[in-house]
């Protein structure tokens, strides 16, 4: 079986290529670890993974096995194949330099847009053209009032959610370095990534890639 398995670095990130019909599994290796994930189309940078669509499409907020995840061309981008933790969000835009500076008053600090880009970039994506983030694992209620929180991650060590390629794919994972108030359980750590051509009801877990 063709299978490659790659770890996002904590508070950091990694770009990958998926061809049609593989699996993407995300493993959030230590528990409570919210991981950004974008897509765009391998074949056309202007139709990307669309939390917006994909919303609309499904009627909810939420996804679950069997959902489909929409592109901005209103295409069936993503499938969701399996999912150990089942809380993930799909409202919250990936942190950013401005997010550290003006919200918290630290610069510098380590954020999900930079380390989408650090590897999309390559590819022709760019700021402007990057797209929202599904945030796997992150803990994101609703209130019975329609207000939003974020807080830390349900998920445990080896919880995984796993995706099936409707077209062929650049990807971005983003391990949150979040790491000032809940979200993370103030301790960022890493998130392994397979990709292959099936995938596998246990997964297994691989240090380094």
């Amino acid at each position: 079986m063709c299978q490659s398995t790659l770890t996002v670095p904590a508070g950091h990130g990694k770009t990958f290529l998926v061809s049609k019909g593989q699996f993407i599994t995300v493993i959030d290796s230590e528990g409570q670890q919210a991981a950004d994930f974008v897509a765009v189309n391998a074949d056309n940078l202007d139709e990307k993974l669309s939390p917006v669509h994909t919303r609309q499409h499904l009627r909810s907020i939420f996804f679950k096995p069997g959902d489909v995840l929409w592109s901005s061309e209103n295409r069936p981008m993503l499938r969701v194949v399996a999912d150990t933790n089942g809380v993930h969000d799909a409202n919250v835009p990936a942190c950013d330099r401005t997010r550290f500076s003006i919200d918290f008053g630290v610069e510098g600090h380590r954020n999900c847009v930079d380390n989408l880009l650090e590897g999309m970039k390559a590819h022709g994506v760019t700021y402007f053209s990057l797209p929202e983030p599904f945030n796997l694992f992150q803990n994101g209620p609703v209130t019975a009032d329609g207000r939003m929180e974020v807080t830390d991650p349900s998920s445990k060590a080896g919880d995984y959610i796993v995706f099936e390629a409707l077209c062929s794919l650049i990807c971005a994972v983003s391990s949150c370095p979040q790491d000032i108030i809940p979200g993370n359980g103030l301790q960022v750590t890493p998130i392994e990534i397979q990709v292959g051509n099936r995938y596998l009801t246990e997964v297994s877990h691989v240090v380094n890639a």
